[in-house]
């Protein structure tokens, strides 16, 4: 998940130097909400042991 929040944080970028007002919005805004998203489903992972050694 954070692979794709990568990928959409570099289309908005590059949306944004090319001058792609809303396509760099777009982007930029999935890209927030898949990075939250991973952030708490990685902090839940934490929590509840999934980081486990063998």
């Amino acid at each position: 998940m954070l692979n794709y929040a990568v990928i959409f944080l570099l289309i908005a970028l590059v949306a944004g130097i090319l001058g792609f007002g809303v396509v760099a919005g777009t982007a930029a805004s999935i890209a927030k909400v898949l990075f939250v998203i991973f952030l708490v489903l990685f902090i839940a992972s934490l929590f509840r042991g999934g980081a486990k050694n063998p």
